[in-house]
């Protein structure tokens, strides 16, 4: 049976499984679940087969808030020897179909790590036989069709590897679907990955220059001690940093930050000259959820970046989208025009991270 693998950071499977299950319903597409507990991995086994392209070309990778990536397998599971495993592989796909690019992939976990060793020494000469014989595009050569189909290699472990596809047009340009990211010794802490990660996930690469600019206005609500704050003053922009706790003396001596000791649900700008709003305050999602929606009505920003924290219980995925819904609510009743997306990011931990922008 045919099936849709989807990859997620390990413990949310039954979130991930929750979403695709009803986003599919609403495409007409059904199936049932197999989770992989705390692997990251999410079987959604089509009852018609014929479907899996539908799915994975209709509905956006991007609306999927839990899933980092996914494939449609190709047949079954393949059992690798001891010797010949290129031969094996090369066997079991044949050279009917053919592929941009080959991903050889792992769980997210210790375990997958270590077999990520043996992967890349045997993804040399798989990637050189499937390009020999066709299967895989030359190196460097770039196929603009709509139909390119990335091929992915799911090692469970050195005997086992689940192969198959996605389209490169609606899937992640990262392995796994993680974009790795290196720590930036400058900042104050660690959480400045994650706002990074935001910005570059959510803002198209064209687009960056403007709505990233120098010279923009922004503010940081639950600052402390300034690792969001970080990544706006290194892109060169003027932040008001508001919380109670103390800021980094490094973000304060660039001059670029204005430290307001308030409680972040209480400030409110005296002028709407700012553009981006960015906030991982750990506060309660729905109240979060509240407030950033008031800063998009009110004209208060143009843009916000931030955090919903999700309480370790059962109905996480529909807490999530209650308070999506509650966003859409409060700007739809004040007939404003804007775009949102949501997306449980690499890191990311408990939380879902919401960008908003509010349109012309």
């Amino acid at each position: 049976m045919t099936a849709v693998i989807l990859y997620c950071r390990p413990g949310f499977e039954k979130e991930c499984g929750a979403e695709i299950q009803e986003k599919a319903a609403w495409n007409e597409v059904f199936g049932y679940l197999q989770l992989r507990k705390n692997q990251g991995l999410v079987y959604f086994h089509l009852y018609d087969s014929e479907q899996a392209d539908d799915l994975i070309s209709k509905l956006p990778l991007t609306r999927l808030i839990f899933a980092r990536q996914w494939f449609v397998t190709l047949g079954e599971e393949i059992d690798l020897p001891d010797y010949n495993r290129v031969e094996a592989i090369a066997d079991a796909l044949g050279s009917e179909f053919h592929y941009q690019e080959l991903r050889v992939e792992t769980c997210d976990t210790n375990d997958g790590k270590e077999l990520s060793k043996f992967i890349r020494k045997l993804s040399v000469p798989l990637r050189q036989n499937l390009r020999k014989s066709g299967v895989l595009a030359e190196k460097g050569r770039v196929d603009s069709e709509r139909g390119a189909t990335i091929l992915h290699g799911l090692f469970l472990s050195g005997q086992k590897v689940q192969m198959g596809y996605s389209f490169v047009r609606n899937s992640s340009e990262h392995v796994m679907g993680i974009h790795r990211l290196k720590f930036p010794n400058a900042s104050p802490s660690r959480s400045t990955l994650k706002l990074d990660e935001a910005f570059l996930y959510f803002i198209p690469k064209e687009e960056r220059e403007e709505r990233l600019a120098s010279g923009l206005n922004a503010v940081d609500l639950g600052s402390a001690p300034g690792g969001w704050t970080y990544q706006l003053v290194r892109r060169g922009m003027m932040v008001k940093a508001i919380d109670n706790g103390p800021m980094a003396d490094s973000l304060m001596e660039t001059g670029q930050v204005k430290h307001y000791q308030q409680d972040g649900f209480k400030f409110r700008p005296t002028r709407k000259n700012n553009y981006w709003l960015v906030c991982d305050m750990i506060e309660n999602p729905t109240k979060v959820a509240k407030l950033m929606a008031s800063w998009i009505v009110e004209g208060d920003c143009k843009e916000a970046m931030f955090n919903l924290k999700l309480p370790p219980q059962a109905g996480r995925y529909q807490l999530v989208m209650k308070n999506l819904q509650k966003i859409k609510d409060i700007l739809s009743e004040s007939d404003v025009w804007y775009e949102m997306y949501a997306k449980h990011l690499y890191y990311d931990r408990e939380e879902v991270t919401v960008h908003i922008r509010r349109l012309k």
